[in-house]
Formats: structure tokens, C-alpha cells, sequence
């Protein structure tokens, strides 16, 4: 009988740590959304907007990218704002900003898989994010696994 609870236990976290995931990116999908139509329709505006942190809910924020891979707005980590990320790689080695980028330039609305260090846990974590473009500006957000 304590097996039977225990399993159900860790089917019951399993389902809601999914649960979970799955609002947090339908969250960054929306962020996303809302901060592209920003851009759109008044760039420096909507970079404003995005730097001040009024695309976030929660632990999901919006940040942009110009298409070059320069930082152009970042709510929580500000010092980032006017680096060059394109050739930096995740902690495994891989150029996720530039697939992100790619993935935007050719015009789609897609996720990219990377491992970064989660700034709430210190830890390395799967992260997956969420990218569009608005003009010249690559639009994105995204959520750890």
C-alpha cells in the first residue's frame, strides 16, 4: 500500500511540474507576442518597454536581440544591454542565439533548446525559449525544464 502512495505521489508531481511547464510557455509565447507588437509599432518604445520589465509575468520575461546578436534589452540583467552575444555559447557549446536568430531572420516563430545557468537555482538547467520577429529586433522568451 506504501509503494501505491509513493508512486502516486511522483505521478502527481510529474503531472503538475508539466502542467506547470506547459502555462510557463504558453506565458512566453504571450510575452513574446505582446513585446513584438510593441517593437512594431514604435521600436525605441517597445524597447523601453521590454528593458522596464513590463513584459513579465512571473518568472517569464521578454528580452531582444537585434538581428546582428547584440543585446538591445534585457529586464533582469541590464548589463547585458549593448554585448554582442551571437558567438557565445551555452554550457554545452552550442551557438543558441544564432539559431534563434536564424530561426527568426527566416520568418519563423519557433523554440530553441539550450542549458543555462537558471539565476534562481545557480544551477545548469534545460532552458527552451521562444523567439519572433518584429522588424529588426528578435523578440524573445523563455522558461527552464
Amino acid at each position: 500500500m506504501k509503494l501505491h502512495h509513493l508512486l502516486f505521489g511522483v505521478l502527481s508531481a510529474l503531472a503538475l511540474t508539466t502542467t506547470v511547464y506547459a502555462s510557463e510557455k504558453d506565458e512566453a509565447v504571450a510575452q513574446v507576442s505582446a513585446a513584438a507588437k510593441a517593437v512594431s509599432a514604435d521600436r525605441a518604445a517597445g524597447l523601453k518597454a521590454i528593458q522596464e520589465g513590463k513584459f513579465t509575468k512571473g518568472d517569464v520575461y521578454a528580452f531582444a536581440y537585434a538581428l546582428s546578436g547584440e543585446m538591445l534589452a534585457h529586464p533582469k540583467n541590464p548589463r547585458l544591454v549593448g554585448k554582442n552575444m551571437l558567438d557565445q555559447p551555452d554550457a554545452e557549446g552550442k551557438l543558441f542565439r544564432k539559431e534563434l536568430i536564424e530561426k527568426a531572420k527566416a520568418g519563423r516563430k519557433d523554440w530553441t533548446d539550450y542549458v543555462y545557468m537558471n539565476p534562481e537555482t545557480k544551477a545548469m538547467e534545460q532552458k527552451t525559449t521562444y523567439c519572433e520577429k518584429a522588424g529588426d529586433v528578435v523578440v524573445c522568451a523563455g522558461v527552464y525544464r
